[in-house]
């Protein structure tokens, strides 16, 4: 399967305290699965493990094991991320009322006509009225 992974559900993965059955489901169907990322995917990683180091959610130990996860895993991480920021993510922004963050997402969903794994509902919500359709789990 391909899909468009939002950082809320890989992050989930990579935090002790975080448990979610969706983002579960989403890291089990990983090795018979593609997904794709914008190109502020490893920003947006970097950036929560930083903060979580630092409010002692976990130690630099655990985030080079969630590195080395996410490294294993096939993402490809998108190259035209940059150039569609000006133009249709910044017009999904305002349309969706999204930040351009969450908007790139979106805008790589519908540029790549594939589904979208997110937790973030406000970026759930907006993908379903653009007509993107949503990664389902059993269970």
């Amino acid at each position: 399967m391909q899909f468009v992974l939002d950082c809320s559900v890989a992050i989930s993965w990579c935090l002790l305290d975080e448990n979610d059955d969706y983002a579960n489901a989403i890291l089990a169907m990983m090795p018979v699965s593609q997904a794709f990322v914008p190109g502020i995917w490893s920003l947006e990683i970097a950036n929560t493990l930083l903060v979580a180091e630092r409010r002692n959610r976990m130690t630099q130990e655990q985030s080079n094991i969630a590195i080395e996860l996410l490294n294993s895993l096939l993402i490809y991480v998108d190259e035209a991320t940059d150039s569609n920021a000006l133009s249709s993510t910044l017009i999904l922004g305002r349309q969706e009322g999204l930040a351009a963050y969450d908007a790139a997402y979106l805008e790589l969903a519908l540029r790549l006509k594939l589904p979208l794994a997110t937790l973030d509902t406000r970026l759930a919500e907006a993908a379903t009225r653009c007509g993107v359709e949503l990664v389902v789990v059993d269970g």
